[in-house]
């Protein structure tokens, strides 16, 4: 039906990894794949396989969910898009992590996929448009802490030199250059 992959991080998989909670949705326990590491894992790749024909008007939804939280919708795949890289940011941990006790298992984290109805899922883009706002407030954020360090202080108002935006420009440019996961990072 479907298999993923984490990159860097793993094989393929196919869904006898998952457990089966019903016909239409399936789990996979983090605690099992990487323990406690989950968070560690961001991206998860997606895709149907050749012998499975999912209907035009369903869609293979995943979601996520930390130790307590709730699941959280992370993109779909459908047959016009058979694959996707999806970024997994983990919400933050929940309350319930104090509810295990001696007799019961611990709570981790889980990734869930689902058949679900295409028309009642989020937009397939905005997970697209939430990754992008997210690389544009890092970029933001390294521009300002750059500026930062040569400011000096006037009253209420910081004082930078002229020439600031094209140095860091030039500065974060031959950053990418020479280090391909710099651009990475800036996904978190």
């Amino acid at each position: 039906m479907f298999g993923v992959v984490f990159p860097d991080r793993s094989f393929p998989m196919d869904i006898s990894a998952f457990s089966q909670i019903d016909t239409f949705h399936w789990i996979l326990d983090m605690n099992t794949f990487v323990g406690e590491a989950y968070d560690q894992v961001r991206e998860i790749c997606i895709f149907l396989l050749n012998s499975f024909t999912l209907p035009p008007d369903k869609a293979l939804a995943v979601y996520i969910q930390s130790p307590g939280s709730e699941f959280q919708f992370c993109g779909a795949v459908t047959t016009a898009r058979p694959s996707a890289v999806l970024t997994l940011n983990w919400p933050e941990p929940g309350g319930q992590l104090q509810l295990t006790g001696p007799d019961t298992a611990p709570i981790s984290a889980k990734i869930g996929v689902s058949v679900e109805d295409l028309a009642a899922l989020p937009s397939l883009d905005v997970a697209a448009e939430k990754g992008v706002e997210r690389v544009a407030m890092k970029v933001g954020e390294n521009l300002f802490n750059y500026m930062q360090s040569f400011c000096g202080v006037d009253g209420s108002k910081l004082i930078v030199p002229m020439d600031i935006l094209d140095r860091w420009f030039k500065k974060f440019q031959e950053r990418a250059k020479r280090d391909p996961n710099f651009l990475k990072s800036f996904r978190v």
